[in-house]
């Protein structure tokens, strides 16, 4: 059942979903496809976009799904049965998170014939990050992280020993990363099938990531940047360990506003839906509400960022949930402690927490 901020906005589309390995049409050239994931988030949203290059009709794909094997069985379908006999011309990535470039270099490698290239096309900075986190640990698990959530104030033996234990979790589900790649950047006008599609950067959920404005189809590919029925995340995590990400998402979505009213927006959870304005607004309301309520709680005694969880997240969390909430629960800290609201106090136990200025 839709809640009152749902309700407020409007999906053309009704309840109608994709089939596994099928594809709806969302817009002249633009179809939608939709493949699990294996978290409590179940679902991720990608896009094929009806494209010509040097003369060779094809597609553009947006997003690409976990490397998985069930993912790649559904991507068979797709190309059996959606593609109309026509060749996958690039990938499109809009950020570097496991569900967005898990399958780019499969996707690329399967597609790249000789004296055609399927190319990568993704940030630069995205396309960076990427690389190190398939080769590394750091960031999403293993040994430094454990610390960092500690540091903040995570205690549970149990809950650090399986972060611990997390030391190829990024690489699980992105083996590889492609070794070239074509570089996305904020205002960078792209030509897909005679439209022109329009590259806007935004910041706070991954390091740069790229939505996609298709102003003649009325349309915003979003990404994570806008989404209908969740907040995006916005972390901090171990490598960036002082990082302030939360005002800089909240600056990018407000500036989605100058978009039209009547813009379709293809987020990548949840259903295409109208109503950017509105969504925009629940968004930025949201996150006054738990800045209020983050000084409400660290009022007198100090807290850390796993006191906060309670406060910010109020349900049941699973491990997957948790470390997310804890990146989420510093970023909130740190944004107040940057405005002046909240100082930083660190305890006997070498626990960073936080409390209210005076």
């Amino acid at each position: 059942m839709a809640n009152a901020q749902e309700s407020a906005l409007h999906y053309p589309l009704g309840d109608t979903l994709p089939a596994p390995g099928r594809s709806i049409e969302v817009a002249p050239g633009v179809r939608w496809l939709r493949m699990a994931l294996p978290f409590a988030l179940d679902h991720i949203n990608l896009w094929l976009l009806r494209d010509v290059q040097e003369g060779v009709a094809g597609w553009t794909i947006v997003d690409c799904g976990i490397a998985d094997d069930t993912t790649r069985q559904l991507w068979e379908q797709v190309f059996e049965g959606e593609l109309q006999g026509l060749p996958v011309l690039r990938v499109l990535v809009t950020h570097m998170h496991p569900d967005h470039i898990g399958l780019a270099h499969w996707l690329t490698e399967r597609w790249s014939a000789p004296g055609r290239d399927c190319r990568l096309w993704i940030s630069a900075t995205d396309w960076n990050a990427a690389r190190v986190a398939s080769q590394n640990t750091t960031g999403f698990g293993g040994e430094h992280a454990a610390r960092f959530f500690a540091l903040h104030g995570l205690t549970d033996p149990e809950a650090l020993a399986k972060v611990r234990a997390r030391s190829n979790y990024y690489a699980s589900m992105v083996p590889q990363v492609p070794r070239t790649f074509r570089r996305l950047m904020d205002g960078m006008k792209i030509d897909i099938g005679g439209r022109e599609w329009q590259s806007i950067a935004g910041y706070g959920h991954a390091p740069e990531h790229i939505a996609l404005h298709c102003p003649a189809l009325d349309l915003l590919i979003s990404g994570d940047m806008v989404l209908p029925r969740i907040s995006t995340n916005v972390s901090v995590i171990d490598i960036e360990p002082e990082a302030d990400p939360l005002p800089l998402y909240l600056d990018s979505i407000a500036a989605l506003r100058r978009l039209p009213a009547s813009t379709l927006v293809l987020p990548s959870h949840g259903k295409p839906f109208t109503g950017l304005h509105e969504r925009i607004a629940q968004l930025l309301a949201h996150h006054d509400e738990r800045f209020a309520d983050v000084l409400q709680a660290c009022t007198g005694q100090p807290r850390s960022a796993a006191d906060m969880l309670p406060v910010l997240f109020r349900r049941t969390l699973d491990l997957h949930q948790t470390t997310f909430a804890m990146g989420e629960s510093v970023a909130h800290l740190h944004a107040l402690a940057a405005r002046g609201r909240l100082r930083g106090v660190r305890g006997t136990d070498g626990v960073q927490r936080f409390q209210t200025v005076a």
